[in-house]
């Protein structure tokens, strides 16, 4: 379950609304969820339902658009707003690949594609729960019409641009493999 809203809020009440919003997708799923529920976290921060492993979530805002998602699988979910970036993250977090793409983008749609490719990674890292200090160049994403195309297995991304390409949203599930 996918929750999305945008909203022209400060950074702080961002974070509440996304936190309300995974309220009403827990109670949606028939899931108590209040602000005394027990929460624990992985090594990396990653939190969870203490008393409902099987109950997986993960929230996300950025200047003016909010999200939360709930699954069955481990999941990851992150948005941005589409905005000037710092060419040198490309350098750091891209693939060879993804560079190549990158550079044959036009200039007028290189931050978009900064965005996409950049929300897919940090979904990425927070499904699997270990934050920021992956390697990011090693997930390599690339599109073919609406499909988005990985080396990542055992995965399910999805991606929404909202709002005339000006918001950016993107989400990972882990699939359990028996």
């Amino acid at each position: 379950m996918l929750m999305i809203s945008m909203t022209n809020t400060d950074k702080k009440q961002l974070h509440s609304y996304a936190h309300k919003m995974l309220r009403e997708a827990m109670k949606l799923r028939n899931v108590n969820y209040t602000e005394d529920t027990p929460i624990t976290q992985n090594e990396m921060g990653k939190p969870s339902l203490a008393d409902r492993p099987d109950i997986h979530y993960n929230l996300s805002h950025a200047e003016g658009i909010a999200a939360c998602m709930i699954s069955d699988f481990e999941c990851g979910i992150d948005c941005e707003k589409v905005r000037d970036f710092r060419p040198n993250v490309v350098k750091r977090v891209f693939s060879e690949n993804e560079k190549a793409m990158f550079e044959d983008t036009p200039d007028s749609e290189k931050a978009l594609l900064f965005f996409r490719l950049w929300t897919l990674k940090e979904a990425y890292v927070k499904a699997i729960g270990v934050g920021i200090s992956y390697p990011m160049n090693e997930a390599e994403f690339s599109f073919s019409g609406t499909d988005i195309v990985t080396n990542i297995e055992n995965c399910r991304f999805r991606q929404y641009i909202i709002g005339e390409k000006r918001f950016v949203v993107s989400v990972c599930e882990i699939i359990k493999q028996n």
